[in-house]
């Protein structure tokens, strides 16, 4: 763990320091002793006897002290010389980081990243196995260990002991219905263990709609074990919604109208609804020893397992019940299958997963900043993946190595100076739920947010080439449209945005979304893009063992390079962007989050009027909600205008706006709820009682107001927060 904190520490403080050793003493504790260089050791023995004390120096000639003084003149002549040298030399690197321009910026990256470049590292980072902890990925994090070693990016490495979940080789999981024993090869990570027997019932993709229409047919759910279609919402939510309605297991399984491969494909996934190490969640794994065992509260309380198409076919075929719609969406395209509804059938689940301690590493390279070295843009990747991980894993960390390549080029060869750091991350065990990235985020949860900027995932950058979409924090859709304007477009002509037309491009960022727990958890402005196809809005391969390269070169038509570089062009101008500017609006723009705010507490002011019209809700006041909101408007609007008003060659009014900016999204995450119990504490975007979104649909009237009052002062707190002197805070409220 010291080693953790001592590279984090050195990623964020460029002063050099004497050596130094711990030393245990006698009490069993550690001291600090400093020991000075071999040089001034071997000075001092060579002199005899300690500084304080020398012999006297002999009669000198009258000739011998006129050398010694021509001597120190010339010495001192010398020394002028070079400082003069090194101050213009400092002078000369000042100017080139002025008169570099944006242009010349993007202009040079361009340059840099090319398809040949994409040919080689996709090559290089392309294995056949890379699961969490394995030979296989450490050897990877070995690899670009070795790159950011080679371009000097001070690389370190960050280690987790973390508990991933696998299938028992000894005990295979089982489906059993009627004669036919299923043994599927592929399974769901963090699925709660055990045998269990219920009646078979269908409920097509699992979401809270789809639930109620089996409830409006009288399909009983409660001790049933489900069937679902992968897709829409992710496998932790679609066992949280089953789990909540009663049933017993699910089991989910890709259906051919959704997903174009082989009928006996295998899915893998994890069903933890949350983030990171659930063992030891809102605490990071460095240690298990040091923490009360606990578990998360996303953690599914009933078996879950994945089947093929094969496996769902022959259980749709016998399942009996309540004819869906013949216009539902519950239809998919398995032959000879009618979809029924079942609720009379019956089938065992068997899950025997078992928990496996693995020792994984995260692996860091920095380049600094030359005025802000302490504020950093983070770019990361996730390494591992079930099987090959083509799209999944080497595309992201390709584009992670070439683009610190690039910049590192940039800034040794073409004279750019970057004001802010940029940190490249690797991480590992994301497929069990960006497993690396959060017990790192949680081993610097109290002062993370005061030096990240922005995370910029580089993760499922490529899924196609014809569309374009992205999800973000509202601070970085300014940024976002920017960027799009800027970059050309994969089909030839025009840019990006160009390309995409009036298609909208932001989507809600979901729960498995890698930059999500960045955002929601940590309060740090995050954005994730994809390259797609048309009316694509997923990679169908993720988690099979078919997420390979001529799968994906297939949906790029075979320009999986020329995308990759455009893919990295797109993430590099963004985070060039934010460690380029004197000041960070309007790349992270204050006012873009006031609509996402007004939509919301529109709709809980709806809700307050409307339980007041009908006598459910008393003495509770709207205004209260809606005075918060002006507030935070009117902070937004001070800080525009103090950016107006400040000039920007000024260093120390700069670095005053950027932090007020950089607290925004951190104080959007609510100070009023646990983070072991609600992880995701973000007031707007997170998930949970707390949120805006949540109190506009609750039905308790106690819990209402309870919450009503906490998010109100969480608004109001986060206004107060981004005004540049606590006298001119807004007391309207």
């Amino acid at each position: 763990m010291e080693r953790v904190r001592s590279a984090f520490n050195r990623m964020i403080n460029s002063e050099r320091y004497s050596r130094f050793t711990l030393q245990p003493s006698e009490d069993g504790e550690r001291h600090v002793e400093v020991k000075l260089s071999d040089d001034a050791t071997e000075a001092e023995d060579q002199a005899g006897g300690s500084p304080s004390f020398r012999p006297a120096l002999p009669r000198q000639s009258r000739a011998t002290i006129c050398y010694l003084a021509l001597g120190i003149l010339l010495i001192f002549s010398i020394g002028y010389l070079l400082g003069y040298l090194s101050h213009r030399d400092t002078q000369l690197q000042q100017e080139n980081y002025a008169q570099m321009n944006w242009k010349q910026v993007t202009e040079l990256l361009t340059k840099k990243l090319t398809s040949q470049a994409f040919d080689k590292s996709l090559s290089d980072f392309d294995r056949p196995r890379r699961s969490a902890g394995s030979d296989g990925d450490n050897s990877l994090a070995n690899g670009i260990f070795d790159v950011f070693k080679k371009e000097e990016m001070d690389p370190w490495t960050g280690i987790h002991y973390v508990q991933l979940q696998t299938p028992d080789s000894k005990r295979p999981n089982h489906v059993i219905y009627g004669s036919d024993d299923f043994k599927p090869t592929g399974y769901l990570a963090y699925s709660a263990p055990g045998i269990v027997k219920g009646k078979l019932v269908y409920g097509n993709f699992g979401r809270q709609e789809d639930l109620e229409v089996l409830q409006k047919k009288n399909v009983e759910l409660k001790d049933s074990v489900l069937l679902l279609r992968a897709g829409n919402i992710s496998f932790a939510e679609q066992v949280d919604n089953g789990a909540k309605k009663g049933a017993s297991a699910v089991l989910i399984y890709p259906d051919p109208q959704d997903y174009s491969y082989n009928l006996d494909t295998a899915l893998y996934g994890h069903v933890h609804l949350g983030s990171g190490d659930p063992y030891t969640p809102g605490f990071p794994s460095f240690n298990h020893t040091q923490f009360a065992p606990t578990k998360s509260s996303g953690l599914p309380k009933i078996p879950a397992q994945t089947i093929t198409a094969n496996m769902a076919s022959t259980l749709l075929k016998t399942i009996g019940g309540p004819e869906s719609d013949a216009s539902s969406s519950f239809k998919g395209s398995l032959a000879s299958v009618g979809y029924k509804l079942g609720g009379s059938e019956s089938i065992t689940v068997e899950v025997n997963n078992v928990l496996v301690n693995k020792e994984i590493h995260n692996v860091f390279g920095i380049i600094k900043g030359f005025i802000d070295p302490d504020q950093y843009v983070v770019l990361g990747a996730q390494r591992d993946a079930w099987g090959k991980g083509y799209a999944k894993a080497t595309v992201g960390t390709s584009i992670l190595t070439e683009l610190a390549k690039a910049v590192r080029e940039m800034v040794e060869k073409d004279g750019f100076r970057p004001r802010r750091s940029l940190v490249f991350a690797s991480w590992s065990a994301g497929e069990y739920g960006s497993v690396g990235a959060t017990e790192w985020l949680e081993g610097y949860m109290s002062s993370i947010h005061k030096h990240v900027v922005t995370y910029i995932s580089l993760d499922g950058l490529l899924m196609g080439r014809g569309s374009f979409m992205a999800s973000a924090s509202p601070l970085l859709y300014s940024l976002l449209e920017k960027t799009m304007k800027a970059v050309n477009s994969p089909m030839g002509a025009g840019t990006v945005y160009d390309m995409v037309g009036t298609t909208n491009v932001l989507k809600p960022m979901s729960m498995d979304d890698p930059a999500y727990p960045f955002l929601a958890l940590s309060g740090i402005p995050s954005i994730s893009f994809h390259f797609i196809n048309l009316n694509e809005e997923a990679y169908s391969y993720y988690g099979t063992d078919l997420d390979n390269k001529d799968h994906l070169d297939y949906k790029t038509n075979h320009h999986t390079s020329e995308m990759a570089a455009l893919a990295a062009q797109f993430a590099g101008q963004m985070a060039l962007r934010l460690v380029h500017d004197h000041v960070l609006y309007p790349s992270l723009d204050v006012n873009r989050y006031s609509s996402v705010i007004t939509k919301a507490v529109v709709r809980v002011y709806n809700r307050i009027n409307q339980l007041s019209r009908t006598g459910q809700l008393k003495e509770v006041n709207p205004n209260w909600l809606n005075r918060a909101r002006g507030s935070f408007q009117r902070a937004a609007s001070s800080i525009t205008n103090d950016i107006t008003n400040t000039d920007i060659s000024d260093k120390e009014a700069c670095r005053i706006l950027n932090d007020r900016i950089m607290t925004v999204e951190h104080t959007l995450l609510s100070p009023y709820v646990c983070p072991i119990e609600t992880p995701f504490r973000h007031l707007l975007l997170g998930r949970g009682s707390h949120t805006l979104a949540s109190i506009a649909e609750t039905t308790d009237m106690e819990h209402f107001r309870i919450q009503l009052a906490l998010a109100t002062w969480n608004l109001q707190g986060c206004a107060n927060a981004m005004v540049g002197n606590i006298w001119d805070i807004d007391e309207e409220i």
